[in-house]
C-alpha cells in the first residue's frame, strides 16, 4: 500500500522489452534504498512494481531493478518510458507512516490522455481525457492518483476533468514534464469505486 506522496523524481537508466517483459532500471539517491529488500514493493508512477535486484553506483546513486509483465505495460505509460525520462518514486508504507495523501493500491485502471496545460506564476493547470467508463469514479473535490500522486480532481466535464498543481508538486513529481497528449497513470479513489459499484449491482439486482 502508498500513500500518494511521492517520495522523489528517479531517472530510467535502461528500458528494454523482451518476449513482452520490460526490464527497467532506475537510477535514484544513494538513501532511498536504505534497508530495501529483494521483493520489495515501489510505486513507480503509480504502478507497484516488485523489485528484482538493486546495486549502489557512483555519484550517491543506487540502481534499482524491475520486471514489469505485458498486461501492466497495457494498462499503464511503463511502456512508453525512455532512457533519461522521469518517473515518481514512492516506497511503500511502513507502520507509523504518516498518511498525507490518500491510501493506494499500486494497481492502474487506466491512462488519462492531457488534453490541454495552463501555466500562470502560481500554479498549472491541466486537462485530463479519461476513458468513459472511468468518469463515474472521478467527482469534483474527490481523490484520485495521477502516475501515483495523491491529489484532489477540479472541475469535471462529459470528457474528463482540471487538476490544479502548486509549484511543490510540480517540482517533487513529474507531472511538470507533463505534455499534451502524454499519457498519465489513473488509480481511481478505491472507496469511490467500491461504493458505486455496490449501488450500481444493487440497484441492477431491484430491477429484476
Amino acid at each position: 500500500m502508498f500513500t500518494g506522496i511521492v517520495q522523489t523524481k528517479s531517472t530510467v537508466f535502461s528500458h528494454q522489452v523482451q518476449q513482452g517483459v520490460l526490464r527497467l532500471t532506475l537510477s535514484v539517491g544513494l538513501n532511498f534504498i536504505s534497508k530495501l529488500e529483494i521483493g520489495a514493493s515501489i510505486a513507480i508512477n503509480g504502478c507497484c512494481l516488485t523489485v528484482v535486484k538493486f546495486y549502489e553506483g557512483e555519484d550517491n546513486l543506487a540502481y534499482v531493478c524491475f520486471d514489469v509483465i505485458d498486461e501492466t505495460l497495457k494498462l499503464t505509460n511503463l511502456g512508453n518510458l525512455a532512457k533519461g525520462d522521469d518517473v515518481n518514486f514512492e516506497r511503500s508504507m511502513i507502520f507509523g507512516t504518516e498518511l498525507g495523501g490518500h491510501i493506494i493500491s499500486g494497481h492502474i485502471h487506466c491512462c488519462a490522455v492531457v488534453e490541454q496545460i495552463i501555466n500562470d506564476q502560481n500554479n498549472c493547470k491541466i486537462k485530463l481525457n479519461l476513458p468513459s467508463e472511468w468518469q463515474k469514479y472521478v467527482l469534483y473535490k474527490g481523490f484520485v492518483a495521477i502516475n501515483g500522486a495523491s491529489l484532489t480532481v477540479g472541475e469535471t466535464d462529459d470528457t474528463g476533468f482540471w487538476l490544479h498543481l502548486i509549484p511543490e508538486t510540480l517540482a517533487i513529481t513529474n507531472l511538470g514534464n507533463a505534455q499534451v497528449e502524454d499519457r498519465l497513470n489513473i488509480e481511481v479513489d478505491q472507496q469511490t469505486y467500491t461504493i458505486i459499484n455496490t449501488v450500481e449491482n444493487y440497484l441492477a439486482k431491484q430491477a429484476r
